[in-house]
């Protein structure tokens, strides 16, 4: 196992790479977690998830979570840890009005932010930007200044992330109540984050409800109202992304790899592909 550790002021950005791992139970700083290769099983709170290779998730300062790994092959993360105060800080200069920004704000001004604890897929600026900051970290760089404007780049990217996937899809929800709102979101998100978890497995509409604490019919109507496609489209959508992923770094043969993403049949999985990316999966590798 390799192991490296940056300290950049009270935040930290920490790599790994490992077949075999296990972080005991820890909290009080917020992070980001992620995968570029292989795969990590998180316990956060009371949930069960799999962060796969070119995902990531965003964890609040107060929640508890370990991770176990245990791969045939060598899993590489990354974790970013932000310490609170440069968050809330954050926070309060993104929100306040321009004129109080010279201002010394005060205690009860600072409110640390709480975000609703979703897997994203690892991509555009979000993606551009942790790559770099890995580079630095790996080629040992001591500038704080450039590691600290990586940092500030993370939450940069991932407000915009996080207003596209929460806030937008919670607005969209047809809900007068904007609590009632934000607790089915954050149930869908629940949802969401067991199908991306179990991606490979035959799983049923019922379970998924199950996990949602939703009927069958209220989760299908509200997920698509979120999301724009139905479960099972998502699920699809989720296989496939997965599927260019061991066509790109794999030498796996295209039948193994349908069967790795949990499609029943190669002519079916090459015709979805073929429609979703306009190339057939041969071509694409």
């Amino acid at each position: 196992m390799t192991f490296q550790k940056t300290l950049v002021d009270k935040n930290e950005v920490i790599m790994e790479s490992a077949y075999e791992a296990n972080s005991p139970f820890t909290k009080g700083k917020y992070a980001i977690q992620m995968i570029f290769n292989g795969a990590a099983a998180y316990t956060i709170a009371n949930r069960e998830l799999n962060l796969y290779s070119g995902n990531f998730i965003f964890l609040n300062q107060d929640t508890a979570y370990s991770r176990i790994i245990d791969s045939s092959v060598k899993v590489d993360s990354m974790s970013v840890l932000f310490d609170p105060d440069f968050v809330i800080d954050f926070e309060y200069s993104r929100t306040v009005k321009d004129e109080l920004l010279l201002d010394e704000p005060e205690a009860n001004q600072r409110i640390a932010p709480v975000f609703v604890e979703a897997i994203y897929p690892l991509q555009g600026d979000m993606k551009f930007n942790l790559l770099n900051l890995k580079k630095q970290v790996e080629q040992g760089s001591k500038d704080n200044l450039l590691l600290n404007t990586y940092l500030e780049h993370c939450l940069v990217n991932y407000y915009a992330l996080y207003n596209a996937e929460v806030v937008n899809r919670e607005a969209s929800l047809k809900f007068l109540s904007h609590t009632t709102k934000s607790e089915i979101l954050r149930r869908l998100s629940i949802a969401r984050d067991y199908i991306i978890s179990n991606y490979n497995k035959n799983i049923c509409l019922e379970e998924i409800a199950r996990i949602a604490c939703l009927s069958v019919n209220h989760f299908l109507r509200t997920f698509k109202q979120a999301y724009h496609q139905s479960p099972h489209q998502f699920l699809t959508s989720i296989r496939l992304r997965q599927a260019k992923y061991f066509l790109k770094h794999t030498n796996y043969p295209v039948n193994e790899i349908v069967d790795i993403v949990g499609f029943e049949c190669p002519s079916s999985f090459i015709r979805l592909f073929r429609n979703s990316f306009h190339i057939t999966p041969g071509q694409y590798r």
